[in-house]
């Protein structure tokens, strides 16, 4: 006989489909992962958002009839606060069928997207997934279900998204981390197409899972993670942090914190972190760490393209992005990789209304086999289109050298708002030194070689292009912070709100 419906019956079966749902795959999974020193899919959440802060939404999703068998259907998903401002998440949970891909899950991160896009909201991806769930959508009819957004991958970055990858990551979750504008992955994860198993019965080949899709492979070699970092604690703190430098969504300026003490306190050395030796390296970071807010430098991708360096921090509370070439990396000049690095963070900056500030000591692209092998000019050419499609405010600062084509690629001419010149600073075609060569057929020794010398190295001095107005200022090194604070007062987009026009929201997410 089946019992008769009561509000208290009700709220009785209420109660225990919650404490089920919430419960995710079982105790002894959730155990072992402690164990392991892993969070699971809700304490991830508890760590990303602040105390009392979150509301889940599709806490009764299931698929199947049983629900007790896939409790939130393996995403757990809802809206909190991250330093009181909101922001929407999806957290996979690898106890409940791996997190698989299903038809009713793939509503849940719908359904997200559209909230976050349509209400201003950045979207955090906590990602841990097997891939799609076999046999739901093995057939017609679930492929034709899991086609049936054609939207489903596309991105304008209307809201900033932010992926940490912290387990074996297929199918969709290593979709949505790829197509996220920060992406940071523990140790020991794993982010590819395919799993070691898959492939070698695909290919017979033996591949191992980490040279498939590890930290190394995507820190080093592919540059699709921002950072890498030991522990769940660790990557949750810096998708904290990168929300930090972002305005909620497109349509607002990025928000301004207060100015830590301490800030700019060793500029007047800053001087010393070069070295008189013109010829001799340095670390451009210091530099750079130097200029910033205190302790507001944010690097991303540093073991990637190393010849270039690209940050997010503050100067005078505001953000800013800073692009710079690296002199500790083969003298600065920049790599493909670094190219590629510094296009997808102009298009990062642009979307979300940051502004552009490159410190420069460059000799020139990286030249010979290996990068033409690589496209060299098609890349050289991509990072070209990003910063002329750039429409936040631009500033130069030449350090030291700046020569050929990188001239115009670092922001020289009028691919920045302003420039400013060091008194250390050299500007031309190629060096001084290969300039006589080239030009005259003699080096170093021959006669006449000084005078040409001394007459190339002052067409190239800061005080020549001051004199033309090549330049719009040649700065001492110790007001270089000073000066850049004004400058990003008179270049605040102010007519609409701190907004530019984002002609880069739709470059795809990594080219």
């Amino acid at each position: 006989m089946t019992q008769k419906y009561t509000p208290a019956a009700a709220l009785e079966e209420f109660d225990r489909r919650r404490s089920v749902a919430r419960g995710m795959g079982s105790p002894e999974k959730l155990s072992r992962r402690k164990e392991a020193g892993l969070l699971d899919a809700r304490a991830r959440l508890d760590r990303l958002f602040d105390a009392d802060s979150f509301s889940e939404i599709g806490l009764f999703a299931h698929s199947g009839a049983d629900p007790a068998q896939t409790p939130a259907d393996g995403k757990v998903a809802g809206y909190g606060k991250v330093d009181g401002r909101a922001v929407a998440a999806v957290s996979n949970d690898f106890t409940v069928m791996g997190a698989s891909s299903t038809i009713v899950n793939g509503r849940k991160v719908g359904h997200m997207k559209r909230v976050a896009a349509q209400r201003g909201l950045p979207l955090v991806f906590l990602g841990e997934s097997s891939g799609a769930r076999i046999p739901e959508t093995m057939g017609a009819a679930g492929m034709g279900a899991s086609g049936s957004d054609p939207t489903q991958y596309m991105r304008q970055r209307e809201t900033p998204w932010a992926a940490a990858i912290l387990g074996p990551c297929f199918g969709s979750s290593s979709w949505y981390s790829c197509l996220s504008d920060f992406k940071v992955m523990r140790r020991g994860a794993l982010l590819s197409v395919s799993s070691a198993p898959l492939v070698k019965q695909a290919t017979g080949a033996h591949v191992e899972a980490q040279d498939l899709g590890g930290w190394r492979l995507h820190s080093e070699h592919t540059g699709l993670v921002d950072r890498v970092v030991d522990s769940d604690e660790e990557a949750i703190d810096a998708i904290r942090k990168f929300l930090s430098y972002l305005p909620s969504h497109a349509a607002q300026a990025p928000p301004k914190q207060a100015v830590p003490a301490g800030s700019g306190d060793g500029m007047e050395r800053i001087l010393d972190l070069l070295p008189d030796n013109r010829t001799q390296v340095y670390d451009m970071k210091k530099v750079l760490r130097t200029v910033a807010d205190r302790d507001s430098f944010f690097e991303l991708k540093a073991n990637f393209g190393k010849t270039g360096i690209i940050a997010l921090a503050r100067i005078g509370g505001h953000s800013v992005g800073m692009i710079a070439s690296n002199p500790m990396q083969r003298g600065g000049a920049l790599q493909i990789e670094a190219c590629q690095k510094i296009a997808s963070f102009i298009v990062l900056c642009d979307s979300f209304n940051i502004p552009l500030i490159n410190f420069v000591d460059v000799p020139g692209f990286a030249i010979g086999l290996d990068a033409e092998q690589k496209a060299a000019p098609a890349r050289i050419m991509n990072y070209m289109t990003a910063l002329q499609l750039a429409t936040v405010p631009k500033l130069t600062v030449i350090v030291r050298k700046l020569y050929g084509q990188a001239y115009l690629n670092m922001g020289g001419g009028r691919n920045s708002d302003e420039v400013a010149v060091w008194p250390t600073g050299e500007i031309g075609f190629m060096a001084p030194a290969a300039g006589v060569t080239v030009v005259y057929g003699i080096g170093p020794g021959d006669e006449g070689f000084d005078e040409k010398m001394e007459a190339f190295e002052r067409e190239t001095s800061p005080w020549a292009m001051g004199g033309q107005f090549s330049v719009q200022e040649v700065v001492r090194p110790s007001e270089t912070r000073d000066y850049l604070i004004r400058m990003l007062e008179v270049h605040q987009l102010r007519a609409t709100g701190g907004v530019g026009q984002r002609l880069l929201r739709a470059w795809p997410c990594y080219l």
